[in-house]
């Protein structure tokens, strides 16, 4: 088969070779329109760029590192899918790194960013006290996604208005004593955290920390480990867990069952991140979700731009969240609240 090429595109979309090659680059601003009709050109064509040659013309690599902390999360399958689906529409290569919590792999990113074995870096940090990039004299073209912030980067970050909503929408149904499972030292469950308690005392109730349930890791046996310790210790059952995400979620709902706790009529439980298992588990899980491939249109447009632009004002951009309700919450008065 012939490789398509940017005359191809340019020709099926009806737009210039300049413009074709202003959307998969991401240099310049398309009207979306006009965007949209590239794009589908692209993905009917197959179009698959060569690398190589523009590497020479440009110096650059077209491959992007894409850092997390914990590939085996199902969370992070979602985020690779959707920046590799992006990215494979504008001709970037997506290189999946993982880092943990380790400094020194995070370091080793920077630094292969540096030497320009790749364009640019997209790293999702859990601790900033852990992070290498504020020790960092000088940085790459860098985007941080997640809760981690920096003044000196730019960052996009996911809106926590649809888990104030949920926290409303239970109190609003009756659940007087509404819980949070997964707190930790993590910017994230820091985050998610305070917009629990905010929610709170905006309805009058002081936050009870012994309603803030720890979990060690955010994964399934976490939160369910997490949810028999806490009923074991002899403190009061919620009627409501809000879970920090879906896996603490469907691990909590397999021990509030095993202590014969019935979901949701006596505990409610959401979770967050909308993974694809929670709608199929008896009762479906209720939970937050936010466009993924918003997150990484909207992650490579600012790295690009960051290529393009080193010197440019830091950008912050934020993806909005939507509150999905199944059955392990019941209906919940919602009416004048937004959800998304």
């Amino acid at each position: 088969m012939v490789r398509a090429t940017v005359k191809d595109v340019a020709r099926l979309a009806g737009v210039s070779p300049k413009t074709v090659s202003n959307v998969i680059n991401a240099t310049v601003p398309v009207a979306p329109a006009t965007r949209a009709r590239v794009e589908q050109a692209l993905a009917e064509l197959d179009y698959v760029p060569n690398l190589a040659a523009r590497g020479l013309r440009n110096g650059r690599t077209g491959v992007v590192a894409l850092a997390l902390p914990d590939l085996a999360a199902p969370y992070s399958a979602a985020v690779v899918q959707a920046f590799v689906r992006v990215a494979k529409q504008r001709g970037t290569t997506i290189q999946v790194e993982e880092t943990g919590t380790r400094a020194d792999r995070e370091a080793a990113l920077i630094n292969r960013a540096r030497e320009q074995l790749v364009d640019g870096l997209v790293l999702n940090p859990v601790h900033i006290d852990l992070s290498t990039i504020q020790q960092a004299d000088s940085l790459p073209p860098l985007v941080l996604i997640g809760e981690v912030e920096l003044p000196s980067v730019d960052h996009v970050g996911i809106d926590q208005a649809a888990l104030r909503t949920l926290v409303e929408g239970l109190l609003r149904a009756g659940r007087r004593r509404v819980a949070v499972l997964g707190v930790m030292a993590s910017a994230t469950s820091q985050l998610r955290l305070a917009a629990y308690r905010d929610t709170l005392r905006a309805a009058g109730i002081e936050p009870d920390p012994a309603d803030e349930i720890p979990s060690a890791h955010w994964n399934s046996r976490g939160g369910h480990d997490a949810v028999l310790a806490h009923l074991a210790s002899g403190a009061q059952p919620p009627d409501a867990v809000v879970c920090f995400n879906d896996s603490l979620a469907l691990g909590a709902m397999g021990a509030l069952a095993r202590a014969g706790l019935d979901i949701p009529s006596q505990v409610a439980v959401s979770g967050f991140d909308d993974l694809e298992v929670g709608r199929w588990t008896h009762p479906s899980l209720s939970t937050v979700t936010f466009d993924h491939e918003q997150l990484a249109a909207t992650t490579l447009d600012l790295l690009a731009a960051r290529i393009a632009d080193g010197s440019r004002a830091p950008q912050r951009r934020t993806i909005a969240s939507t509150l999905v309700l199944r059955d392990s919450t019941g209906p919940l008065p919602l009416d004048d609240l937004p959800t998304g």
